[in-house]
């Protein structure tokens, strides 16, 4: 037992309901928020050593051990995850203290934000299917919250729209949930691996159909095709800062859910023609995402179809399974989380200097702010996957396995969709950084306060370029993790 576990929601939710508390005093709850994150910071860093050292802290809640009571349990896999989500809210945070595309500053903005960061922790942390589902929950109020504060009509617009369709995803999630308690009389991770034994192909269809109903649940929740519609048409309302955390971290839950359904939750419920779906609905995701960027100018509305294009390769590597295709989605959630939050930093950056996300009514920033263009060449050339950043790295992983198992049209299809995606950041670097401004009296704004926002998208490329340059680390670490999956004790 490790008290450590539950730092990852224990310490968010206490922030929230101490900003909360004081929101009528916005310095001090401002400071607070540093306080919570820079402790989420700390706690997310000490469960990474412990699982470093060969440990695997869990704890069971209400004095009933697992599988009786609600678990908590921090593997390689969920622990890297926890230490990401703890950078993108220090990040985040850090580049709302700037002018560039801030948002208003409504009193709840803050403890809303820790509430997300609380959900996506416990949904990292936690061992139990029902758990999962509240946390779900969690992020989804707070999210709907986030989205409904700004109170401008196109946010109210976009909040209908995020709910409805969530909704949809969360009647689905629970309803498969209860499906999953029918058939195995578990929700615990490592009590249903087990039951899933029954369930195998060969005990018939009914694996199968609790499975597939699982994996559509967590679908939804992941921007997939077909379920994808919601994101793109409420992304591009929010704040920049509140947009990246979004971008980097939401629908990476839903793909770790996906990942955790095939391999601690349910694997002995995995068939071929399952996997054989799941491989050509992320080919579809790739694909279409790509496509739905080529066609916007909104910067926004582009890097939002990015997410769901970029969903699409992890989704790839959940399917084509095995070590390589795990330890492949690990390396690939952590590099997309980081390299998407950034772009949509650097997208508010552009718009706070040029006064629009429409490439169409920008330009000649190039000339006029030269380092704010390299700055933005590091996490699109990334999301390309132009070595040696990353996005190489990442794509290389999933590619190998993809032609190791004889997999030539979806590698053709995720190669396809890299072209594409390289079409889709040349135009944004065309249309801002290299064509003159319409406005040839255009000057580019010096007088806000940038620095923090500079500071944030800097630590963030850095990073991309750290895993880029020296990749091995995070490989061994992301194959340690691998082996980790599917092996509850």
């Amino acid at each position: 037992m490790s008290v450590l576990v539950i730092a990852p929601v224990l310490v968010p939710l206490t922030t929230a309901v101490l900003t909360a508390a004081v929101r009528e005093r916005p310095r001090l709850q401002t400071t607070l928020s540093a306080v919570g994150v820079a402790l989420l910071l700390l706690c997310s860093v000490a469960l990474v050593e412990q699982v470093l050292g060969g440990g695997v802290p869990s704890m069971a809640f209400g004095g009933w051990a697992a599988p009786y009571g609600i678990e908590f349990r921090v593997d390689r896999t969920s622990a890297a995850l926890l230490l990401i989500t703890a950078l993108m809210g220090a990040a985040c945070l850090l580049f709302m203290t700037s002018d560039a595309d801030p948002g208003s500053h409504q009193p709840l903005r803050l403890p809303l934000l820790h509430g997300l960061l609380a959900g996506v922790g416990g949904a990292f942390a936690t061992a139990d299917l029902f758990n999962l589902y509240v946390w779900f929950e969690v992020m989804l109020i707070c999210s709907v919250g986030l989205f409904a504060i700004g109170g401008r009509t196109d946010q109210l617009d976009a909040t209908w729209k995020y709910l409805s369709l969530n909704l949809m995803g969360t009647l689905l999630l629970l309803l498969a949930v209860g499906m999953v308690y029918a058939a195995t009389g578990h929700l615990n991770y490592g009590a249903l691996a087990q039951a899933s034994q029954g369930l195998s192909p060969a005990a018939g269809p009914l694996g199968a159909l609790v499975l597939g109903a699982l994996l559509l649940a967590f679908l939804a929740k992941s921007g997939a095709f077909p379920l994808y519609a919601w994101l793109p048409a409420a992304y591009h309302t929010l704040p920049a800062p509140v947009l990246a955390l979004f971008a980097g971290l939401l629908t990476k839950v839903g793909v770790y859910a996906v990942l955790k359904a095939t391999t601690d939750m349910l694997p002995g419920a995995m068939t071929p023609w399952l996997a054989e779906a799941l491989g050509w609905v992320a080919a579809a995701t790739m694909l279409l995402g790509v496509l739905g960027a080529a066609y916007h100018w909104d910067m926004r509305r582009i890097l939002a179809f990015h997410i769901i294009s970029q969903i699409g390769y992890i989704l790839l590597a959940i399917a084509l399974g095995g070590d390589a295709g795990q330890a492949a989605t690990l390396f690939y959630t952590l590099h997309h989380i980081v390299v998407k939050a950034n772009l949509f930093l650097v997208a508010a950056l552009i718009w706070r200097a040029t006064g629009s996300y429409d490439l169409r009514h920008i330009g000649g920033l190039y000339a006029a702010q030269p380092a704010l263009a390299l700055l933005f060449l590091v996490p699109a050339l990334s999301l390309v996957g132009i070595p040696p950043l990353s996005g190489f790295w990442a794509k290389l992983l999933v590619l190998q396995e993809a032609l190791a198992q004889g997999r030539v049209v979806w590698t053709v299809i995720a190669l396809a969709v890299s072209v594409l995606t390289l079409y889709s950041m040349m135009k944004i670097w065309m249309q801002a950084f290299w064509k003159p401004h319409p406005d040839p009296h255009w000057r580019p704004d010096t007088s806000a306060r940038v620095a923090p926002a500079w500071v944030a998208c800097l630590l963030l490329a850095a990073i991309t370029l750290a895993i880029g340059l020296n990749p091995q680390w995070l490989i061994d670490y992301s194959q340690a993790a691998a082996l980790q999956l599917g092996r509850q004790p």
